[in-house]
């Protein structure tokens, strides 16, 4: 399983909502002439190999697919949504700093382990 990759809106229920089944997924909606977009997701790409699998990162570009922006109600970008067991368990807009993301991250895969039941994904 890659733990980074691009996601868009014809794979979307399968490579996020339906992974999140098996693992937690954060889904990072940003843009190239994004700065803080610019940062943050070098960051969300480098503690993916630091947590070593515990969670996938899923990047979509919201200028190629504003429905999946429009969907979570990405009102500015970065916008990052966290996804377990089917579902929206938190979110954030903005940049933030590796510790808050590291909290964040926390949180998911603590959730995530803690959820035990069968998983009926919720489309978006």
């Amino acid at each position: 399983m890659d733990l980074v990759f691009d996601v868009e809106e014809a794979d979307f229920d399968q490579r996020v909502v339906a992974l999140s089944c098996t693992a937690p997924v954060v889904l990072d909606i940003g843009a190239d002439w994004c700065g803080p977009c610019r940062v943050l997701t070098p960051l969300l790409e480098r503690l993916t190999s630091v947590y070593a699998g515990q969670f996938v990162l899923a990047k979509v570009d919201a200028d190629e697919n504003m429905r999946i922006a429009g969907r979570h109600q990405a009102k500015g970008f970065p916008t990052v949504i966290a996804y377990s067991h089917g579902h929206i368990v938190n979110r954030f807009h903005g940049m933030q700093t590796e510790g808050f993301l590291r909290g964040f991250l926390d949180q998911l895969i603590s959730h995530h382990a803690n959820q035990v039941h069968d998983c009926q994904p919720k489309s978006v």
